[in-house]
Parts: C-alpha cells; sequence; structure tokens
C-alpha cells in the first residue's frame, strides 16, 4: 500500500469534511436529522471513506454508521472512536463530523505504515446527538449504549410521529436493543470535537483535553394566562402569559450570571395565540441548564423553578416547568486523559485541561466505558453556525495527537 503522510491524510481529511458538508436536507445549508434522506447519504458516503480504510461496515437499526477493524485474535478487547453525524440547522462543516473522519484519517496513516494495533477498533459515526428533529438529544449514542427508553421511543417530532415509529419504517415494529458491547469488552472511548469556545484559540494552542462533560438539564416551562383584546383590556386587568415568559428569560439570564460556572439559556420561545392584537393567553419555552458539578445543576434548577412561580404568582398566572432531559456530569477517565495529554504534549509542548460545556456522545458512551475526549481549536470559539472553522494545521496537529495516541496505545498491550 501507498505510504500515506499525516500531511497528506490531514488534506484529504479537510476535503472530506467539505464534501458532507454538502450532504443535506436543505439547499444551501448544512442540514441533517435522525433518520433523514441526507442522513442515508451520509453513511452511504463515510461508509466508502470507511472500507477504503479497511474497516468493515454496517448500520445499526438506530442508524449509527459502524466501522470496525479486524480483531487481530479472538478475546481481543475493542477501542471505540467517533462522533455524530447528524447537525443542527445550518450548521458548520466540523461539529460531530471530525469525530468520525479523524479516526477514519488516522487508521489510513496506521495502515499505509504496516502498523497492525493490539486490539480492534470501532468507529462510530452516531445518528443523532443534536436534538434537533425530538427536542431531546443523544438517540444514536443512547440506543448504542442500550439505554434507549419508552419515553425516548415515544416523542414525537413537528408533524407527530414518533421516535418508535422512524426506527419500525416497513417493519411496522421496533424493539429496543441492549447495549452494543459489554464493558469488559472494551479499552475506552475516544472522541475528538471542536472546542466550541475560544480557551484554545486565546492560549494559542491547536488542542487540549477535557476533564469533565457538563451536566445539562432541558425543560419545557409554560406560562398560562388569559387572551383578550389588545386595545380594551386595561394593563393592571392582563394576565398576559408573553409577559410572564418574557420575565422568566431575564430571571434565567441574572440568575445564571450571577452563580458561574453556571450557564442557563431559554433558545425558544411562542406565544399563543400568537396574533398581533391579542394579548397571549398562553406561552411556553425552552430552558437549558448546564453546570459541570451535578449538585450545582440541580439546585440552580429548583431555584429556576421556584423564580418561575414567583413570577407566575405575581401576574396571576399558571406554571410548569417539565424536564424533557437530564444527564449529569461525566468525568472523563484519567488513565486516558493522562495518555491523551502527553500526546498533545509531545506535538504542541504543552497541554490544557478543559471541562466540556457542551453535551456530547461520551455521556452516554461513559455508561460503556471509560471516555476521553481531544478538543480541537476552532476559529473564534464559533460553532453550530456555518462560518465555524478550523484551520488546516490544527487538523494536521489533530491528526497527529490521534496517531500518536493509537500508538502509545497500542505500546500497553502485549503483541
Amino acid at each position: 500500500m501507498p505510504k500515506v503522510s499525516p500531511n497528506q491524510a490531514a488534506a484529504t481529511l479537510a476535503r472530506r469534511l467539505d464534501r458532507l458538508a454538502r450532504v443535506s436536507d436543505e439547499r444551501g445549508a448544512t442540514t441533517r436529522t435522525f433518520m433523514s434522506p441526507a442522513m442515508r447519504r451520509a453513511c452511504s458516503l463515510v461508509g466508502a471513506w470507511m472500507r477504503g480504510a479497511g474497516l468493515s461496515v454496517r448500520v445499526d437499526r438506530l442508524g449509527n454508521l459502524i466501522g470496525r477493524t479486524r480483531a487481530p485474535r479472538r478475546g481481543a478487547r475493542t477501542l471505540l472512536m467517533g462522533s455524530h453525524l447528524d447537525t443542527v440547522r445550518d450548521a458548520g462543516r466540523f461539529d460531530g463530523a471530525l469525530g468520525v473522519l479523524l479516526p477514519i484519517a488516522a487508521l489510513e496513516v496506521l495502515r499505509a505504515r504496516g502498523v497492525a494495533l493490539p486490539f480492534a477498533v470501532e468507529v462510530v459515526g452516531f445518528s443523532e446527538e443534536e436534538g434537533v428533529r425530538f427536542s431531546s438529544a443523544y438517540l444514536g449514542s443512547k440506543g448504542y449504549a442500550g439505554l434507549l427508553g419508552r419515553r425516548d421511543l415515544g416523542l414525537r417530532d413537528r408533524d407527530g410521529i414518533s421516535v418508535a415509529q422512524v426506527l419500525a419504517g416497513a417493519r411496522g415494529r421496533f424493539s429496543r436493543p441492549g447495549p452494543a458491547h459489554g464493558r469488559d469488552e472494551l479499552i475506552g472511548y475516544l472522541e475528538a470535537h471542536i472546542e466550541q469556545g475560544p480557551v484554545l484559540g486565546e492560549l494559542g494552542l491547536a488542542a487540549g483535553v477535557v476533564s469533565a462533560i457538563s451536566g445539562q438539564t432541558r425543560a419545557r416551562v409554560a406560562f398560562g394566562g388569559r387572551a383578550g383584546h389588545a386595545g380594551t383590556t386595561p394593563m393592571a386587568m392582563r394576565r398576559d402569559a408573553l409577559a410572564g415568559a418574557a420575565e422568566f428569560v431575564v430571571a434565567a439570564e441574572a440568575f445564571a450570571s450571577s452563580r458561574p460556572p453556571l450557564v442557563a439559556t431559554v433558545g425558544r420561545i411562542s406565544a399563543h395565540p400568537g396574533a398581533a392584537n391579542v394579548i397571549a393567553g398562553a406561552a411556553e419555552l425552552s430552558l437549558d441548564v448546564r453546570h459541570p458539578v451535578d449538585a450545582g445543576r440541580r439546585a440552580a434548577f429548583r431555584g429556576l423553578r421556584e423564580e418561575g412561580r414567583r413570577i407566575a404568582k405575581r401576574r396571576r398566572l399558571s406554571f410548569s416547568m417539565d424536564v424533557t432531559q437530564d444527564n449529569g456530569s461525566v468525568p472523563c477517565s484519567r488513565d486516558l486523559t493522562a495518555l491523551l495529554a502527553s500526546c498533545v504534549r509531545g506535538r504542541l509542548g504543552r497541554c490544557v485541561a478543559l471541562a466540556s460545556g457542551a453535551g456530547h456522545d461520551g455521556v452516554m458512551i461513559s455508561r460503556l466505558a471509560p471516555v476521553a475526549m481531544l478538543f480541537v481549536r476552532c476559529r473564534e470559539g464559533i460553532s453550530h453556525h456555518p462560518d465555524e472553522f478550523v484551520a488546516q494545521r490544527d487538523l494536521d496537529a489533530a491528526l497527529r495527537i490521534t496517531v500518536d495516541f493509537l500508538a502509545r496505545l497500542a505500546s500497553r498491550f502485549p503483541r
């Protein structure tokens, strides 16, 4: 097989990221959602690259793309690598996709060098992480880890189609799968991801490691009031649900701002009946609360619920706050992270450890295996946006670090 240098492999990686970004459900934007036509095309394209790297390829019942190297011997353990292939709407090129295509490139480099790893590698492109279609994240990695529950299967999209119906397809039935692996089969899970923040850029570093993934709670918040005529109802007599929701948005911002590193976000709000000349009788909004310490996140959620109740009582509104997603913080493996950090230092001279405020598939896979994460610098920390960008030199650094990680991990195993 011809030699493939890391420089060549990094250039190929950049071209593939560009090519994959053009696989979309929307013209003129990168959008791929759970089990959509674009996701199927993405699996076909990335699957072809996996086969070219010598991996066997399949797509499981959850739509996860799985590429696997041949085990060197019976009973050999497996290293998981990967990330998600779905995107937010009008996404960038790197979020998720980098973590799937980077290990393929690293395996191509090792294969060209004639390096035979003493363990199997399974590269997974998870079918859903962003929560766009069903407003709940991790459906792909939940299914892979055997954690998909009845509540997950009952979630419905805007068209009223449930997760269970999507997965059943023409078969008409879908049974929940068990975990793809037993914990004793696995060495661990390595996920590479853009930082989605500005710290590495400020420090002038191409990459760093993740110490922990912050816990995350999402909720659906609703205020109920009374609709009325906008011109004839005096201000003092109004029960304006949208005004109550607006006050809650500002209160959530102030609450989190006074309690770093807590973050709280309202990203979606709707009012009913939604007419310009009618006082809103109902308003619904999303709430996303994150903190690297579970106790801090839980206390914040309770505090925000009490704040909502106070607002509703003062304004004579009804109020509810129902959890739609709740994930605890996930500490990364000390052993695998230390090995990854040594690879980063070997390439960059130093290494920083960052807590991830964003959620990742590693949250679910941590139930199966120890987790490590490599963060890669992205320009100005921009993510979930078409301007998301990783420089070629940083792709090259991330690839070399990943190759080094695989080689050093292999040295721990008897030949």
